[in-house]
């Protein structure tokens, strides 16, 4: 059985990544590899084994073109809407909540956040296949 362990993503400019998932998204820098041409940073919530790795190029000077084929990473939080005032008071622009019904009952409540990068982030209540 193959254990998810960790979804990268390419930045440009590494402090301000870090600093919007530290501060929006709550997460730690658990390791950090520099080399020669690019860097490695590992970042994760303290309650998960989970791991967002950071890939900055050191060559690279323009944004990265996200493409049509990425579609988002998503984060389960215990409380949405402090979860939404949060990233909105560390500068973020996170979307409206939202709510998705299936059968006339809650499936999840939501709101998308994008990354200095462009990235989008699905925040989701912990609530039913989402805890």
């Amino acid at each position: 059985m193959a254990k998810p362990i960790h979804s990268m993503i390419r930045v440009l400019d590494e402090g301000r990544a870090v600093a919007f998932y530290s501060a929006a998204m709550g997460l730690e820098t658990v390791d950090r590899y520099p080399f020669d041409s690019f860097t490695l940073v590992y970042m994760r919530d303290p309650a998960s084994t989970f791991e967002l790795e950071l890939t900055i190029n050191h060559d690279r000077t323009q944004p990265y073109d996200l493409g049509d084929g990425y579609g988002h990473l998503a984060v389960a939080v215990d409380d949405l809407d402090a979860a939404r005032a949060r990233m909105e008071a560390a500068g973020g622009a996170p979307g409206p909540i939202r709510e998705l019904q299936r059968d006339g009952a809650l499936l999840g409540r939501f709101f998308f956040i994008k990354d200095p990068d462009g990235y989008s982030i699905e925040v989701l209540q912990r609530h039913g296949r989402f805890g």
